[in-house]
């Protein structure tokens, strides 16, 4: 057992593991954060109107971000095909990845809608997305999160 020091904390031994679970780089998460399964309804989809909500965005504006047509988003049917379950994972998972970095969800769709990355000729994350190079940012990312330059 720790005896207490005369500044009332308890002395740990040396190399002592912490019981706070350690994650991989800083301001990276591994597992789906909070936020984000706020967002998957019970049988696993994207719900639509819950982003929506969560980044004070229209359907409208939300399908221009996603690169889709304005009225997908509108019909059950396609808002939940593969193509736009995709896409808006896709984002979700590049927002909550930079979202500590960025200080917050808001924050985090601010850098994804107009941060250039110069790796990619200074084309956005949200650019990169639509056209369907969501892994060329999640590498880009885990690159800079293991301590790799921009």
């Amino acid at each position: 057992m720790a005896k207490a020091r005369s500044g009332g904390r308890p002395r740990t031994k040396a190399g002592a593991e912490s019981a706070k679970p350690v994650s991989g780089a800083a301001g990276f998460r591994e597992e789906a954060t909070p936020f984000v399964a706020t967002l998957i309804d019970p049988n696993g989809v994207v719900a639509v109107d819950r982003v929506a909500d969560a980044f004070s965005l229209t359907k409208f504006q939300l399908a221009d971000i996603l690169g889709l047509a304005r009225e997908t988003l509108y019909k059950p049917s396609r808002a939940h095909a593969p193509k736009t379950q995709a896409r808006m994972r896709e984002m979700l998972e590049i927002i909550s990845f930079v979202e500590d970095w960025a200080g917050g969800k808001l924050q985090a769709m601010a850098w994804y809608r107009a941060q250039a990355i110069p790796e990619f000729g200074g084309r956005t994350a949200e650019s990169l997305v639509k056209s369907g190079h969501a892994s060329a940012v999640r590498k880009h990312l885990d690159r800079i999160a293991m301590g790799g330059f921009a």
